[in-house]
């Protein structure tokens, strides 16, 4: 398949694994695709982002173009041209 252009927006609390970027440009034509990329220029950013199997992080969640991934296919998702994948750490607290 052809990678195509995707950005990915980071949360503040995750930004300095990525040299304090908000966004990040990257490519692939599926989640996983695009994660692989990320993973190989932030190491420290994958480890928080998908486990040792390569499986999401079950306390991340990941949108495409809004849409919550795991309905989608999970690091099988679809990411079309342009699209915007948004990280976002779940939050708990009491």
């Amino acid at each position: 398949m052809i990678a195509l252009a995707v950005t990915v927006r980071l949360p503040s609390v995750l930004r300095e694994l990525a040299n304090g970027a908000g966004y990040l440009d990257a490519s692939g034509s599926t989640l996983g695709e695009v994660l692989d990329g990320i993973g190989a220029r932030y190491p420290m950013l994958e480890r928080r982002l998908r486990d040792e199997q390569g499986e999401l992080r079950r306390y991340v969640n990941f949108y495409v173009d809004g849409q919550e991934c795991r309905a989608i296919g999970g690091t099988a998702a679809p990411v079309e041209e342009n699209a915007e994948v948004m990280v976002i750490p779940s939050v708990a607290g009491g």
